[in-house]
């Protein structure tokens, strides 16, 4: 069983990547992973645009990622980018936070173009604060994404495929558990 951290770089109340990282959250526990969850919009506001790297919900945000094995990154994209409100946390994490982690980059956004940012944006941002695998990241365009009045998502059957062969390449690069422990 690895430790897999869940990060939602969502501003949002109601957010379609919110959603999808619950979605590919309880598959990890289905396949007996240990999930924490953080939302990066909980974190104090103040804190983040004020780069306060000693604000105790800064710290416990940087030891939960510390002691995961592996990490899910979800974000809308905006304008052809990742959020604002990601970045501003990545920035205050210490510049090698994702040393000997795996990572799974995943995103929302209006059509297929804005995959780009996955590659383009986020992995160089990944790649260079050490990250020991980045996996192949996955965007899923809003339009197979619906959202029932009870907040049950539901993914277009032409996505599913694709989304589950992203996390099983996740899963697959994970490092043992034991392994991970003994080199820590």
């Amino acid at each position: 069983m690895s430790r897999i951290l869940t990060v939602s770089g969502s501003p949002s109340v109601v957010s379609r990547s919110a959603k999808l990282l619950d979605h590919v959250s309880r598959s990890l526990v289905r396949s007996g992973h240990d999930v924490t969850h953080l939302n990066l919009r909980d974190l104090p506001a103040e804190a983040l645009l004020h780069a306060r790297f000693d604000d105790p919900e800064i710290l416990e945000a940087a030891r939960q990622l510390d002691l995961a094995d592996g990490v899910v990154v979800a974000t809308p994209v905006y304008k052809a980018a990742y959020t604002g409100l990601l970045k501003a946390w990545l920035d205050l994490l210490p510049q090698y936070a994702l040393t000997d982690k795996t990572v799974l980059p995943l995103a929302t956004g209006g059509s297929v173009a804005h995959a780009l940012a996955l590659d383009y944006g986020l992995r160089p941002v990944l790649s260079s604060m050490g990250a020991r695998h980045i996996v192949q990241g996955f965007l899923v365009v809003d339009r197979y994404l619906e959202t029932s009045p009870a907040g049950v998502l539901t993914i277009d059957a032409e996505v599913q495929p694709g989304l589950n062969a992203v996390v099983d390449g996740f899963l697959s690069a994970l490092p043992s558990p034991v392994a991970a422990r003994l080199s820590a």
